[in-house]
């Protein structure tokens, strides 16, 4: 039995390499070979979240915010360049990846929004 993944598209396991693609001949779809290995991390259970600039975010971890941030229903404002220490990512958060603590309150915010320090 081959180690090749099945056919994100249709799940079929009739897949083989092309190039830097895997391709499906039963329903024509190809994938990059790059998104099936980083693929095993999620089909794994585990949950990557990504800051703006692609680094990976880890619990624990010290960012930084890249823009001004309007709190909803609030007067409150997180200024862009906060560094913000002990994020957390907790699981089934929605589309808010991290769970964090500032001197105004605690939040959740889009890891878009913040970059690694």
């Amino acid at each position: 039995m081959s180690n090749l993944p099945a056919c994100p598209q249709c799940t079929l396991e009739n897949t083989y390499p092309d190039g830097d693609n895997y391709v499906c001949p039963d329903c024509g779809f190809e994938w990059p070979q790059a998104a099936a290995e980083s693929g095993d991390a999620a089909a794994e259970g585990e949950r990557v979240v990504k800051d703006a600039n692609g680094s990976v975010l880890a619990t624990g971890d010290s960012v930084i915010l890249i823009k001004d941030l309007k709190v909803k229903g609030s007067s409150i404002v997180l200024k862009k360049g906060t560094k913000i220490k002990s994020i957390r990512l907790p699981e089934g958060a929605g589309d808010h990846e991290v769970d964090c603590k500032t001197d105004q309150g605690a939040f959740m915010l889009k890891a878009e929004f913040m970059k690694k320090a």
